[in-house]
């Protein structure tokens, strides 16, 4: 019966008509007119064991079926998916914590697993590699510094910044009530970038000062503070000046530009404040830690060297 309902309904090859240029197959099916119609089921005869042409009617009945007409697979198992849409105000990541929970009430059997698709995973692998991203951005940034300055420690003092960033960005994401997403994400990676660079300008001059000047570390530090602070404040400002469009736009598509706009202006200012005190802090006690790992003793200092003037690289 099987067989005779694919060579109705199928497209079954019987043979091959070779010709001097070209091979045509041949294919055995109903007539078109006849397959769109339930009625021609009683047309078809399938021939018995003792080679006669029974009709399929004189044993078998036709019914209207309600099931499904195909059967969705996913890889090699059969497959259901279910849709839905986010209400206004509600993120990707409620949705898929709310549609995880429901999976776990239903408690479905071992033999059922369920996964997402589309957008869902995409923001499902997002998360789970973005910590690895972040990680990854921080450990070339440190490989770079370290090598620009030779020294182990003090890309630990330009990196001490980081931490701020993020926890403003995070805050001022909260305060909007927005989740952290995508996009917050990689205004945090961006962030990284913008106040590492505010470090650079402090340190590099202190370091400066301190290896060609023979200045002390906390005067190094303490003159990098003062004549770098305006460099690094028309820095901060054009970031955030350059977020604020971002924050306060609308039209289409302003649900993904807001968030990034806050996050970089949030991380900005309370970095800024923050990294103006806490860098030089830092880089002392950073400076202390090596030249305890050196053995060169907690209270040793380095004066200038005598009758030798003490220049300074002009400001950025």
């Amino acid at each position: 019966i099987d067989d005779t309902l694919y060579d109705a309904f199928g497209q079954r090859q019987i043979g091959t008509i070779f010709t001097q240029l070209s091979q045509y197959h041949v294919i055995l099916e109903l007539d078109p007119k006849f397959q769109l119609d339930a009625q021609s089921l009683d047309k078809i005869y399938v021939r018995s064991s003792s080679g006669k042409l029974v009709p399929l009617s004189a044993f078998t009945t036709v019914e209207q079926s309600t099931w499904a007409l195909t059967i969705n697979h996913q890889g090699q198992y059969p497959s259901i998916t279910l849709s839905f849409n986010l209400p206004p105000g509600i993120a990707l990541g409620d949705a898929v914590t709310a549609v995880e929970k429901a999976a776990t009430e239903v408690r479905l059997p071992l033999t059922i697993v369920s996964s997402f698709q589309g957008t869902a995973q995409a923001f499902q692998s997002s998360l789970a590699t973005m910590p690895y991203l972040i990680m990854a951005a921080i450990v070339t940034v440190y490989i770079v510094l370290g090598i620009l300055y030779e020294s182990f420690i003090h890309p630990l003092t330009i990196l001490s910044t980081v931490p701020s960033a993020g926890v403003g960005a995070l805050l001022t994401l909260w305060l909007f009530n927005y989740p952290l997403d995508m996009l917050g994400l990689v205004a945090i990676i961006l962030l990284i970038g913008i106040v590492k660079k505010n470090a650079i300008m402090m340190i590099d001059f202190a370091l400066h000062a301190e290896r060609q000047q023979g200045m002390s570390p906390e005067d190094a530090i303490y003159h990098a503070a003062l004549l770098r602070f305006r460099p690094i404040m028309m820095t901060t400002m054009s970031a955030i000046f350059s977020g604020i469009p971002l924050m306060l736009s609308g039209g289409t598509g302003f649900e993904f530009r807001r968030p990034l706009g806050l996050a970089i202006v949030g991380g900005l200012l309370l970095s800024q404040v923050l990294t103006l005190f806490t860098t030089p802090v830092v880089y002392l006690y950073l400076d202390r830690l090596s030249r305890w790992a050196r053995g060169a003793g907690k209270n040793e200092k380095q004066g200038p060297v005598a009758g030798r003037p003490i220049a300074f690289p002009a400001a950025e």
